[in-house]
Formats: structure tokens, C-alpha cells, sequence
């Protein structure tokens, strides 16, 4: 017998597109909830065309379907609505007697246009939990901006803080600004429906790319509040550790990651260099960040005549951390996410194999797991089944 998913019963009205909202909903969907993705009629999500590449047909022929697309948005019914139409908008209306959440992305105001803000439908549906999803949030100077990974990432101070410190300022290699937000809104969808099980009060959320890029800063935000120093790139150096960073062997690169000044001293014998532990520059983690400029050189010229997985799997026999930087090929070859099922297959009618390839869900939990029950639809195609089951239409 299956076992029960933790949002069973839960149904979400799914008004968002590109990532950020994407993201949200289908872990929430993964959970178990029913989402009902709303696609503009003929046209969907704009990621939908965000390729190559595209899913292949049988016939070799390219379809709409992108891989971006399909990245976040399994588990979902494809509904297709146009919301600017009066028609549209009371359908919209008329699905939200049946849901629990409404999420949307659209500019500051963009659905007040069709009575479908927080303010038009908070009388008529007060349980209702309401997320918001911008790139500056509904209020400040700049609410009226759109919002982008790239330019919260600017703005947010991530790429003053990413690259090399005599190259240019780096944006992190995916939308990782659009995908922290879509786990911030998980998480306050999730504590907003606890607090309106119990009051019978909904709620709206207003969530930003910028505030959560900036929450992302974590300790290089606080280092700079603590001290007014403005921190500098570093390429893969760590602000705060040393030695935590890429460094170059015989054979290729690895990460070295000496977390603790007893895994320092075992590092230093294990490359032949046990002075250094002894040196009173080098000795515990913060002479070692005062010093960093003498030491790194020395561990550079050493570590450049080693081999690389000679010293990682001597490391690891002395729980010394550190590891590979693997190409994508090498993780999902990789036994560990196999054994962690981090690479999924589902079935999909436009593929020419019948299957699609998708990342897993990294939540585990013992009693309610995630399930996999729908794989990402085709735009629209859901609409008459959806439509006839929730409206009788």
C-alpha cells in the first residue's frame, strides 16, 4: 500500500511562470498538492520556448517542449486561461472556490487590472493564502521594477562577492536567486495555511528576488554589518577559512576544505609539509586568514606536483574534507545519485523514447514521501478534464 503524501488534499492555483513560482509549486506539488498551472491560451509559460534543448518526437522532430520548461514544473495540470478576459477572470474566481493557494508573479498591480489582487478577492475567499512573487517586493522605491535573477543578483550584491578579483563581477552559473525564492515561498505558503488551519484567517505573502538574494548573503553580509569592510572577490576562496578553495594538482583541479586547525595538521602531513602546522602563522584558522597571503602560495607550489585523487583518498581515510569538481556527466553517472535517486525518469507522449529525464526531489522523509505522479504537460492540456471536474463545465 502507498504511502500517503503530506499536502494530499491541498490544491493550488498556480498564476506564476519562468522559475521562482515554478519552483515553488512543484515541490509543493511533489508534496503531494494538486496544482492547477494557468497557461495563456496557444502561447504558456514563456520558458516553454527557452531552448535548445527541446524534447525530440518520434520522428526526430523538435516540440515545444524545453528542457528549462521542464525542469519545475512536474506534478502540475496545464489549464489554459486567458486571464485578461472578463470570462477569464471569473473563471479564475470560480477555480479558487476549490483552492487553498493562489500564486502569482506579476508585476505590482498587474492582476488588480482584472479584480484578481489580494485587495479584489480577500472579502470573498478569507481563507485564502495569497503568494506574491517580484523582484523588489510590493512596496519601496523601486516595486514598480520587473525583476530578474540577473539583475536581484546585481543589485542584491551576489556578484560584487562571485569571480576572480581581477576579472569581472559573476553572476552564479543557474538561477539560483529564482530558485531560493521559490523555497522561501514553500516554506511561508506552508506556514501560512498552518496559521489559517487554525484561525480560519488567510493571508497575503510578499515575496522578493532582491530581499532573498540579499538573505543569501548570509555570513559575507553580516561580515560587512559587523565590521563596515567591504568584502572582495575572491574566486573560490572562502572570506572566513583557510585553506577552503579549488586548488590545481599534476592532473587536474579538486577542492581542498580544512575546516578546523586539527584537520590542518593531518592536511600538512599528508603533503609532506608538518612545519607548517607548527608555524605560529599558521596555527589556528585565524592566524591563518591574517596570513593567507604567505600560506597559500607555499600549498600552491606543493599541491600543483601531487596527484589529485592520491591526496583525496588519503583525505578521506582522515576525514579531511575535500573532493572533485565533477562535470554534470560525472554526477549523474555517479553511484550516489543513484543510490539518493536524484535523476528520475517519467513518461511523456511527446518524447521519442517515451520517457523523460528530470533532477529528483532531495527531500527523504520516512512516512510521506515526495511521488512523481504527473510529468510536466503539455500547455493547455488539461483544461476540458480540470474545467469539467472543478466547475461542471
Amino acid at each position: 500500500m502507498a504511502k500517503p503524501n503530506a499536502l494530499a488534499g491541498l490544491r493550488i492555483l498556480d498564476l506564476s511562470r519562468i522559475l521562482a513560482g515554478p519552483t515553488c509549486t512543484q515541490l509543493l506539488g511533489d508534496l503531494g498538492a494538486d496544482v492547477i498551472k494557468i497557461e495563456r491560451p496557444g502561447v504558456g509559460d514563456d520558458t516553454r520556448s527557452w531552448g535548445p534543448p527541446f524534447l525530440v518526437d518520434a520522428e526526430g522532430r523538435t516540440t515545444g517542449e524545453s528542457a528549462y520548461f521542464l525542469c519545475a514544473n512536474r506534478n502540475k495540470r496545464s489549464v489554459a486561461i486567458d486571464v485578461a478576459t472578463p470570462d477569464g477572470a471569473k473563471t479564475i474566481k470560480r477555480l479558487l472556490e476549490s483552492c487553498d493557494v493562489l500564486i502569482e508573479n506579476f508585476k505590482v498591480g498587474g492582476l488588480a487590472r482584472y479584480g484578481l489582487s489580494y485587495d479584489d478577492l480577500k472579502q470573498d475567499f478569507p481563507r485564502l493564502v495569497y503568494c506574491s512573487i517580484t523582484g523588489f517586493g510590493q512596496t519601496g522605491p523601486n516595486a514598480h521594477r520587473p525583476g530578474y535573477d540577473l539583475l536581484a543578483q546585481g543589485y542584491g550584491g551576489m556578484m560584487s562577492l562571485t569571480g576572480d578579483a581581477d576579472g569581472q563581477p559573476t553572476k552564479v552559473g543557474v538561477g539560483i536567486v529564482d530558485v531560493a525564492t521559490g523555497l522561501y515561498a514553500a516554506t511561508a505558503i506552508l506556514a501560512a495555511l498552518r496559521h489559517r488551519d487554525a484561525t480560519g484567517q488567510g493571508q497575503h505573502i510578499d515575496i522578493s528576488l532582491v530581499d532573498v538574494q540579499i538573505s543569501c548573503l548570509v555570513n559575507e553580509g553580516t561580515n560587512y554589518l559587523l565590521s563596515g569592510q567591504l568584502p572582495i572577490r575572491r574566486g573560490n576562496e572562502h572570506p572566513n577559512i583557510v585553506p577552503y578553495q579549488v586548488f590545481e594538482f599534476s592532473d587536474g583541479y579538486a577542492i581542498i576544505a580544512v575546516g578546523n586547525d586539527t584537520q590542518f595538521r593531518k592536511f600538512c602531513e599528508l603533503i609532506g609539509l608538518p612545519e607548517l602546522a607548527e608555524d605560529s602563522r599558521f596555527v589556528t584558522n585565524t592566524a591563518r586568514l591574517k596570513n593567507r597571503d604567505v600560506l597559500l602560495p607555499i600549498l600552491i607550489e606543493k599541491l600543483k606536483h601531487l596527484k589529485r585523487n592520491w591526496l583525496l583518498e588519503r583525505m578521506n581515510a582522515e576525514s579531511i574534507p575535500g573532493g572533485p569538481i565533477n562535470t554534470l556527466r560525472d554526477v549523474f553517472d555517479s553511484d550516489q545519485v543513484s543510490a539518493r535517486e536524484m535523476k528520475i525518469s517519467m513518461s511523456h507522449a511527446l518524447s521519442a523514447s517515451g520517457q523523460v529525464d528530470l533532477l529528483g526531489n532531495p527531500i527523504k522523509f520516512s512516512e510521506t514521501p515526495v511521488s512523481y505522479r504527473k510529468p510536466p504537460p503539455v500547455c493547455g492540456e488539461d483544461t476540458e478534464r480540470t474545467l469539467a471536474e472543478l466547475l461542471g463545465t
